[in-house]
């Protein structure tokens, strides 16, 4: 469904290309998940995914004044994944396209709040066991869920195109994990992931 999603947005920005403008966003990202898992194949420990720094610009057409789609093009996240009592046992990396609808709050100020709406995957390669599970396979699939987000854009009074930006995100993942040996899988779960992004950065309208 996802993909099916951004192929009719893609098609949105290429039929209006000429009617609006684009408008290049650079920013840093704090992702902090909010969800925690308990896996019932090792006895209920509890597992969950920590706080990273991430690079996250962004590309973004404006169909007028109020509405535009943005496209996340982070760059890949280390996630290192914890478990109670055992400490780091996972690193997954990954990337997080996200694509969202956007209404933009235009007023007097030079405040432009807005809000947005959309869909996110999660693509993992490169996972790897360590610490405690060092040397188990790790098998991570890709996940995919809503995406949402509220921020503002400043512009200074001396600026025509750049600004300013903070917004925060949210995004559903929830990517299926497997654990194996030499005997084969040992455990599988969903890791909830479902973290918050909270971005500052510069922006730039052509």
């Amino acid at each position: 469904m996802l993909k099916q999603f951004a192929l009719i947005g893609l098609m949105g920005l290429s039929v209006s290309a000429m009617a609006g403008q684009w408008q290049v966003k650079v920013g840093g990202s704090v992702v902090s998940p909010t969800g925690s898992t308990s896996v019932g194949d090792l006895g209920g420990l509890k597992v969950e995914a920590e706080d990273e720094l991430a690079f996250t610009p962004s590309v973004e057409y404006f169909f007028n004044d109020n509405i535009s789609a943005e496209v996340l093009l982070a760059a890949p996240i280390n996630h290192d994944v914890s478990a109670a009592g055992l400490g780091e046992v996972v690193r997954i990396k990954h990337l997080p396209p996200t694509i969202t609808a956007k209404y933009h709050f235009k007023n007097a100020s030079r405040f432009t709040p807005y809000i947005g709406v959309g869909g996110t995957a999660f693509v993992a390669w490169d996972e790897r066991s360590k610490g405690e599970l060092a040397g188990t396979d790790v098998d991570v699939g890709e996940s995919y869920g809503f995406a949402g987000q509220i921020g503002f854009n400043f512009q200074p009074a001396d600026a025509k195109n750049w600004g300013v930006y903070f917004d925060a995100r949210y995004a559903q993942i929830s990517p299926e994990v497997k654990l194996s040996d030499a005997d084969g899988t040992f455990a599988k779960f969903d890791l909830d992931i479902d973290p918050m992004v909270y971005t500052l950065g510069y922006s730039y309208k052509f």
